[in-house]
């Protein structure tokens, strides 16, 4: 069966499935350019507010095929290069996407599913999920940016046990250390990632873009230049017509619906 990504809407929120189940939702390159695609027609919609990226079945994301990364050791390395590159765009995209993405995990992220749901916004996990960073078990190491963002959200030693252990996590842990959003009962990861789209759903689009790249381009600025971020997002979004439906609103003590 080849791996595909599956996309479907429920309400405004477009829900992308990692859909590859007799591999444990393994990603494939088929799914990596219609996650790009996919991400930019939603971009352009004006209905869709939120994206939520779960996997089939009871596995969120196995990470790469291993059968597939021995049969490209008999090939060029530019081969697995090129496969890299595109998974790269994909996470990419992901973080440069200017709305909410809710990674919504059941039973295990692994590899470059665990660099999947950490490139996300935000991660609802069933309790019993895991997060696994098992490249260096197979002689590997991370890609799709797992490595940056455990870096930019753990100590260093934290960061270097799991990655050069190849640990596996469990989602009450990632939840502790503030990197797992909320804790579901098993089976319900996808049911409370859509209520909180629909959460996020109900607030001012271009605030929550905003504040996606604030946060991103805040991790690496200096307070100087992220002060003058700040002060131009404020001022463009004040002058925005959402601000005046909101302000408006809070006055009025009604719930206000933005545009």
């Amino acid at each position: 069966m080849t791996a595909e990504l599956k996309s479907t809407t429920e309400g405004s929120t477009m829900v992308l499935t990692l859909s590859n189940p007799s591999q444990r939702n393994a990603l494939g390159p088929e799914m990596y350019a219609a996650g790009v695609e996919a991400l930019n027609g939603a971009e352009n919609s004006d209905e869709i507010r939120s994206v939520v990226l779960v996997g089939e079945g009871a596995w969120f994301c196995a990470g790469g095929s291993l059968q597939r990364l021995l049969g490209n050791r008999e090939r060029e390395p530019a081969v697995q290069a090129e496969s890299i590159e595109a998974l790269h765009s994909w996470i990419d995209s992901i973080r440069t996407f200017p709305k909410p993405v809710i990674a919504a995990v059941e039973g295990a992220a692994a590899g470059a599913g665990f660099s999947l749901a950490m490139a996300c916004d935000l991660i609802v996990s069933a309790r019993d999920a895991v997060f696994a960073a098992s490249y260096s078990s197979v002689a590997l190491s991370p890609d799709g940016g797992l490595s940056w963002h455990l870096a930019q959200m753990l100590p260093r030693q934290l960061a270097s046990e799991w990655l050069m252990l190849g640990g596996r996590i469990d989602a009450a842990r990632l939840h502790a250390l503030g990197v797992v959003n909320e804790i579901t009962e098993n089976g319900q990861a996808l049911a409370a990632a859509l209520a909180l789209a629909k959460r996020l759903g109900e607030r001012a689009p271009n605030s929550l873009a905003s504040i996606k790249e604030l946060l991103s381009e805040g991790r690496g600025a200096t307070l100087s230049a992220q002060l003058s971020q700040e002060r131009d997002h404020f001022v463009r979004n004040l002058h925005h017509p959402n601000a005046a439906i909101g302000i408006n609103a809070f006055l009025a003590k009604e719930k206000p619906r933005y545009e």
